[in-house]
């Protein structure tokens, strides 16, 4: 378990930083850098506002964590994070890519026990915890202090809401009902049926006025023709009755 110590905030600010954590912080700023344009065009789920502003957070805190050296809280915070993430993205891959739903199940219990240990036990007990309270053991509160904890308080908020969904989600799984995700699925196959729905019963409504317009068009040119047939009848009675009168006369 990560055990972070007075000794190693004070060496926060003079540890060089390494060329393995230059790269760890490159991939991860990139990684969620591109979820956070990419969200633009995914499907608007549940928590689409939470991803936002964990995707803000998480890219201000290790923007911040870099600038300042803060490169073991930084590293630490990824490490906490990937160690659930990499289990979620392999359980969605077994279940969409290949359908190996066994596997998937596994993956997902595995994933449900990693992340509510590492985001709701160690990130708050060991990370928010050093950063909150043992770092004013070496130096004063400063401007930098409020905001780095502040963004750390906005992703412990986020886990917490996040644990409430995978909490149901193991609930259903153990009573055998876990056919979806609880998160994103059903909200977007509902969308899409109401979608449907919706222009279904708007193509239906169309259609049917399109008919009754239709009929009323052709009963007027059939109400037209009508009358200029029995129009022309009449004037060509007329005519031939005055033809008749002329040459009897």
């Amino acid at each position: 378990m990560v055990n972070l110590s007075t000794d190693a905030v004070e060496r926060v600010r003079t540890k060089p930083l390494e060329r393995a954590h230059f790269w760890y912080y490159m991939l991860e700023l990139g990684f969620y850098g591109s979820l956070l344009l990419r969200i633009s065009v995914d499907v608007k789920r549940k928590d689409f506002k939470e991803q936002v502003i964990h995707h803000l957070a998480t890219i201000f805190l290790l923007s911040f964590s870099y600038c300042a050296n803060y490169i073991r809280i930084g590293t630490l915070v990824m490490l906490l994070h990937d160690s659930s993430d990499i289990l979620l993205e392999s359980a969605k891959m077994f279940n969409y890519g290949t359908g190996w739903r066994k596997t998937c199940d596994s993956l997902f219990v595995v994933f449900a026990v990693v992340f509510l240990v590492t985001r709701l036990v160690i990130f708050p007990c060991r990370i928010i915890h050093t950063t909150l309270l043992l770092s004013m053991e070496v130096f004063e509160p400063f401007t930098g202090y409020y905001f780095f904890n502040v963004l750390l308080m906005v992703l412990q908020a986020l886990h917490i809401f996040w644990a409430g969904l995978i909490l149901r989600m193991v609930y259903k799984f153990l009573k055998g009902k876990l056919e979806k995700d609880e998160r994103s699925d059903e909200e977007s196959e509902a969308d899409v049926e109401e979608d449907d729905k919706g222009k279904e019963e708007k193509m239906d409504q169309g259609g049917d006025g399109y008919c009754e317009k239709s009929k009323e068009n052709l009963n007027s040119k059939l109400s037209m023709l009508t009358n200029s047939c029995v129009l022309n009848n009449l004037t060509h009675h007329r005519s031939s009755v005055a033809n008749r009168t002329h040459k009897a006369q």
